[in-house]
């Protein structure tokens, strides 16, 4: 097995190789998720990069390539690039004490459609409705309604990757995040594994990330590629 540090200098690949190989779809030693579960990419040749995106590109108008350091390489004839996310990986160092006083839900299956739509409110664009079958997701419900959840994305028999961190706009600055992220990193210790993170570099959310315990490690960036 390879160690941990290894693995999270490619996740997207390490994750498509162990707990999601289920979701994996391959071109030319390149690799993608199903597109209907998570639109994301990875490689450790760039120069592969260009002859897969075009398959890929045939199940999905657009997708993510996700590499710490390495630029993919596409046919700009038909493949556009939207835009570059300069992100960063946060990996736990010792998880902060936080006081749980919400009731946080596991969420079921039936659930799938309200995670859709509360995302979809909040950060619409990337996630879709099978994202859900990546891990666990955990929710808060308030009024009768789900309003804040968080759930499990990438993931290997080492990490779990913490994600969707969501809450509807009526019910922010009520700590109902920082209790998510704190109940979620619990669970995937009780596993034995890293929980870790990725974000963009500069959001504001970044300092509570680091309350909770999180340190920034390396850089970890997505390229955005549409069809044209």
């Amino acid at each position: 097995m390879l160690d941990l540090d290894t693995q999270l200098k490619n996740p997207v690949w390490y994750s498509l190789n162990e707990t999601h190989k289920k979701f994996r779809v391959e071109y030319d030693g390149v690799q993608f998720y199903d597109q209907e579960v998570c639109t994301f990419g990875a490689f450790f040749d760039e120069a592969k990069t260009t002859n897969a995106s075009k398959q890929y590109s045939n199940t999905t108008d657009s997708f993510f390539f996700v590499s710490e350091n390495k630029t993919p390489v596409v046919d700009e004839t038909k493949i556009a690039l939207e835009k570059k996310v300069d992100g960063c990986q946060m990996v736990l160092n010792e998880l902060s004490d936080v006081l749980i006083t919400e009731d946080i839900v596991l969420l079921s299956d039936e659930y799938i459609d309200e995670v859709y739509d509360l995302v979809w409110l909040v950060m619409p664009g990337y996630y879709r409705r099978r994202t859900f079958e990546l891990g666990n997701y955990y929710g808060i419900f308030k009024d009768g309604k789900l309003v804040s959840l968080t759930g499990q994305r990438m993931q290997t028999n080492l990490f779990v990757e913490v994600s969707a961190v969501i809450t509807h706009p009526d019910y922010t600055r009520r700590g109902l995040a920082k209790q998510l992220i704190a109940h979620t990193t619990k669970e995937i210790l009780k596993e034995n594994k890293q929980p870790i993170l990725h974000t963009n570099k500069g959001n504001l959310a970044i300092p509570l990330y680091k309350k909770l315990g999180y340190e920034l490690t390396r850089d970890m960036n997505w390229w955005l590629y549409r069809k044209l």
